[in-house]
């Protein structure tokens, strides 16, 4: 069996489109609310927390309701259509509503917005494992999360040359008042709808499926899952899934906690500038981004359980690293970039894991499953971490020993994990890349 690199690619625009939406949604949006709206940062940050706070329930739904979808486009492509049409719709709501400085319009448009993008996440994730066999998905998913990642590097590269920044008294960045967000808002929204129409246009979700189960039933091992969809797990397996899950919750506890509080991190502790902590950050970013496919490659050799591991290992002796650095220092920008390729391994791997133990017909509930836990974790760790920081007076340095404690748990459930991992192939059964 080959990996047809094309397919994937363009499977992984609708992703591409995603992560261009939350680029910009988690920079823009926050200043909207309190310096055009004149909310303060409470209610900013409530607001800002409702998609975390909705996906628990609506990813699992989502992805659910698309494996039982059967339509000529598919499964998961309607969603992905038509909840994009959706979105692009509303955030031209979203920009005549910042321009008429109407808050009530404004709310409720991205209310209408937050749900639309629930609907697609799923099926839009969902989608590369329906087409891919089984001990093919790491190096799928590695080059799906690169794709996605070139939506979000679009995202930020177009607020740069669109947005005008200042520095306010304090020597904090913020977007320059009264200039017009209308065109960041067109341009996000063209991409996203160019993105998934290249997609929809470029792809047939049935055929691929049909050509996929072929070739999945002219040589692939079934998997530790259900046979049918619908089924439930054997008890081994399920207690597999859960500690896999679980693993998901306790490293996006001890990661988003870090890139949350980062930039607070620095000025508290090494009385650095506000932006010294975004140097540090797209150093991992940039970092994960070239370790994606070589990552990918590596788990096909040694296993997705093995991989991850050494990225969970990797990420905690950088976190455990940081604990005695005193002071702003370039060896800093070497940490991060080693955190950059830990985080890697395991997003390449992870989702793969989860499911490989679902059947084709409930990949995208499974889906669900893993992106509620990764949310669960991003609602809890900004309370948890906060509560150390500010209310047990810990200050800002109990951040980087916050981040081991999880990231060495995460370590000790997939210790434990016994099923979704791909078999490393014998010599000359699988390619890894398809260059045709």
């Amino acid at each position: 069996m080959k990996l047809d690199t094309k397919r994937t690619v363009l499977i992984g625009f609708g992703f591409m489109s995603i992560l261009a939406f939350w680029q910009f949604y988690d920079q823009v949006i926050p200043h909207l609310l309190e310096n055009v709206f004149g909310l303060r940062t409470f209610t900013t940050n409530a607001i800002m927390s409702i998609d975390n706070v909705s996906s628990l329930l609506l990813l699992p739904l989502f992805g659910a309701l698309s494996d039982r979808t059967r339509t000529r486009l598919g499964r998961r492509t309607p969603y992905i259509l038509f909840g994009t049409l959706a979105a692009v719709c509303l955030m031209a709501v979203l920009a005549a509503a910042t321009a008429s400085g109407s808050f009530p319009l404004f709310f409720g448009a991205l209310l209408c917005l937050l749900l639309t993008m629930s609907v697609y996440r799923s099926p839009a994730v969902a989608y590369m494992p329906d087409v891919t066999p089984k001990p093919l998905r790491s190096k799928a998913n590695a080059i799906i999360n690169l794709v996605g990642y070139i939506g979000g590097i679009f995202s930020t590269l177009m607020m740069m040359l669109l947005l005008k920044s200042e520095k306010g008294p304090d020597g904090s960045s913020h977007y320059a008042s009264g200039q017009s967000f209308t065109p960041i808002f067109l341009v996000v929204a063209a991409f996203m709808l160019v993105s998934v129409l290249l997609m929809v246009l470029t792809t047939r979700e049935n055929d691929l499926v049909e050509r996929t189960q072929a070739a999945v039933a002219a040589g692939e091992e079934a998997g530790a899952g259900p046979a049918k969809a619908g089924e439930k797990l054997p008890r081994p397996v399920l207690r597999s899934l859960l500690l896999i899950l679980l693993s998901v919750f306790l490293w996006f506890m001890a990661y988003n906690a870090v890139t949350t509080a980062f930039s607070r991190y620095c000025v508290t502790v090494w009385n650095a500038d506000l932006s010294t902590s975004s140097g540090y950050l797209m150093c991992a970013t940039v970092a994960a981004i070239a370790a994606f496919v070589p990552l990918g490659m590596l788990s096909g050799r040694v296993g997705r359980k093995k991989t991850i591991l050494l990225g969970i290992l990797l990420m905690s002796f950088c976190y455990l690293s940081a604990c005695f650095i005193t002071e702003q220092t370039p060896v800093m920008y070497l940490l991060f970039a080693l955190v950059g390729i830990g985080w890697a391994a395991i997003n390449v791997n992870s989702f793969p894991m989860v499911v490989e133990m679902s059947t084709a017909g409930d990949t995208g509930r499974y889906t669900g499953y893993y992106y509620a836990f990764s949310m669960a974790a991003q609602i809890c760790t900004p309370l948890l971490s906060g509560l150390l920081i500010d209310n047990l007076g810990l200050g800002y340095r109990v951040l980087f020993p916050y981040a081991v404690v999880f990231s060495l748990l995460s370590f000790c459930t997939m210790l434990m994990v016994k099923h979704g991992d791909s078999k490393p192939p014998k010599k000359g059964t699988l390619e890894a890349f398809d260059n045709d």
